[in-house]
């Protein structure tokens, strides 16, 4: 690569090989790769989306596969692993499968299947043709099944002189997973379950890995969720499970330093952009005992491509890639379009922004209704991440504000879904808009408390503060003018709702909110209990608006202190506090 060539940014970037020769910068992680090699030979890895799980495999693959044994200095020159290199280097035959690729689709997925699994095989046939003869390998094609074909070559590279291979399998749940939310548990657990074709392909791998003197050394897999491994093994007992080993902590994702290192590269200073970053995108923990969090790497090269091409960050703050798939997460809030109980515990988790609870290692597909196991797939999705302990069990929390205007954004799908709520997000958003820069507040909740009038069904899920201050959130975060604060400690209290300006998207916003809520029951509604409803909103809002973390959030925008009484869930009061 000629040196006056630029350092590029490897934004979407999962192949080592282009990475290095397209000059691209490398958040070195090869320091892991003797750890991963102590861990175990048979390894599973779960992480959340795009936090570079791609790119791991490709680093390993070329790391450890003898056909790129020649391109060793120029591929990992500069790095760690370059300087101390394992007796494992360039030691396999490496075999690459990313499930990614398979149609879903329930018509053609087993025939998508078979053809993507044979053409990896085909081309892993052909770079290692000097050593695998031509009768092996039609030994091996000529097999009934995929599966077949995997347990053969393995037969075949024993008889060759003990060959050994490395099998890489990438998102491995990805078309198991899309199944079971277009077409439900059935067709998901004749995949899983039973004969089912990926339950075979996964037999063979435990067969060969249990046996002795087997041609598959090592396994490397990863994914998104432990659902589907628990079905096709009935649990993971193939190998090492190190989703929560804390010394894996930092493998995916950048640390403070690599993210500091990672700007500077491009002359930006990670200082000045650190509090928007870290409120956006960090704030991952994979072991309860972490100290340090990392950051999201698709997240974080995002936001420094803009800013490197464009001169300043993104408009849009959330990449449209990194948005989960609002199915999966509609598949577990409802059953024949009715809510279930995981809607309700999404609702609180996300008012509360945490939950206490363990983190299941693995469960099958019908425990997903258990709080446990529901609980713990929001972990493994990303929605929830590790934050040290309370009363003796793991805290998780929400980790950054990207997670939580998704979260705010599957409550809003799942009550347009089930035909609850289906409001005008256009005029929704309008109405947030003149909140925001022209302090019209009132039109807002009015317009959305005559949606609730309209659209009866809404209602039943509106009984109690909590449930109206769910709701409320879901909707003040359609858009992110505001940075929207629940419950934060201010003046000796815990303000319901605090909208605070995002100038750093919206530098000529001028006005924010303090909101104080109060919750009548049906029918116990008075003018005396209203009275008093009101002063207690009056006096704590008196004390949250001197507060110096609400003056130093504030800028030089107008303040408006509000008080909204409900009763049940017809809003019955609102005014401003003049103080």
């Amino acid at each position: 690569m000629p040196a006056e060539t630029p350092l590029r940014i490897p934004y979407g970037v999962a192949d080592f090989v282009k990475l290095r020769r397209g000059n691209e910068y490398y958040v070195d992680k090869t320091a892991y790769l003797p750890l991963l090699e102590q861990a175990g030979r048979f390894l599973f890895l779960i992480r959340p989306r795009r936090f570079g799980k791609s790119l791991l495999q490709s680093v390993m693959e070329c790391y450890y596969d003898r056909r790129w044994e020649p391109d060793f200095d120029e591929l990992f020159g500069g790095t760690w692993i370059h300087a101390h290199p394992t007796p494992e280097r360039h030691r396999y035959l490496a075999l690459r499968f990313d499930f990614s690729a398979v149609d879903p689709d329930p018509a053609r997925l087993m025939a998508s299947f078979e053809s993507y699994c044979r053409i990896r095989l085909d081309g892993f046939l052909g770079h290692y043709a000097e050593i695998i003869p031509p009768d092996a390998c039609e030994r091996i094609r000529g097999q009934h099944s995929v599966a077949d074909c995997l347990s053969r070559l393995q037969e075949e590279l024993e008889l060759l002189g003990g060959h050994r291979l490395y099998l890489f399998i990438d998102e491995y749940d990805n078309f198991a997973n899309n199944l079971l939310v277009r077409e439900g548990r059935d067709k998901y657990r004749e995949l899983t379950h039973g004969g089912g074709v990926f339950r075979h392909f996964f037999s063979v791998l435990k067969e060969g890995v249990g046996r002795t003197g087997a041609g598959l050394a090592r396994l490397f897999i990863t994914g998104v969720s432990p659902i589907t491994m628990d079905d096709v093994t009935s649990g993971f007992n193939i190998g090492a499970n190190i989703s929560l080993d804390p010394q894996f902590n930092a493998l995916l994702g950048f640390t403070t330093d690599e993210m500091a290192r990672l700007f500077a590269a491009f002359g930006q200073d990670h200082a000045q952009h650190r509090p928007v970053l870290d409120d956006w995108y960090n704030h991952y923990r994979f072991h309860k005992h972490c100290g340090e969090p990392v950051t999201n790497s698709d997240m974080a090269l995002y936001y420094l491509q803009h800013l490197h091409r464009l001169g300043h960050p993104p408009d849009e703050l959330i990449d449209h890639n990194v948005r989960i798939d609002y199915g999966k997460l509609r598949h577990l809030v409802q059953i024949d379009r009715n809510l279930n109980g995981n809607f309700g515990r999404l609702r609180e988790i996300i008012e509360t922004g945490e939950q206490v609870g363990d983190i299941q290692v693995s469960f099958p597909v019908e425990a997903l209704l258990q709080t446990e196991s529901f609980v713990s797939l929001l972990y493994y999705l990303g929605l929830l991440t590790f934050a040290g302990e309370r009363e003796g069990a793991p805290l998780l929390k929400i980790p950054n504000r990207t997670i939580r205007q998704l979260m705010y954004g599957h409550l809003r799908e799942a009550y347009r879904e089930v035909d609850v709520f289906q409001p005008s997000t256009w005029a929704i958003g309008e109405r947030l808009r003149a909140m925001a820069y022209r302090g019209d507040w009132a039109a807002f909740f009015d317009d959305l408390g005559e949606q609730i009038k309209a659209q009866a069904g809404v209602r039943d899920y509106l009984q109690g503060e909590k449930m109206i201050q769910g709701f409320l959130l879901a909707w003040l975060n359609l858009a992110p003018y505001f940075s929207v604060q629940s419950e934060q400690e201010l003046g000796g209290g815990f303000a319901d709702l605090y909208l605070a300006p995002f100038y750093v998207r919206y530098p000529d916003m001028r006005h924010a909110y303090l909101i104080e809520l109060k919750y009548l029951k049906r029918g116990e509604d008075s003018p005396e209990r209203r009275r008093r409803a009101i002063a207690e909103a009056e006096a704590q809002l008196a004390r949250y608006a001197r507060d110096s973390r609400v003056l130093a959030a504030l800028g030089p925008a107008t303040l408006h202190a509000l008080v909204l009484i409900y009763n049940g869930w017809e809003l019955v009061y609102r005014a401003e506090w003049s103080g």
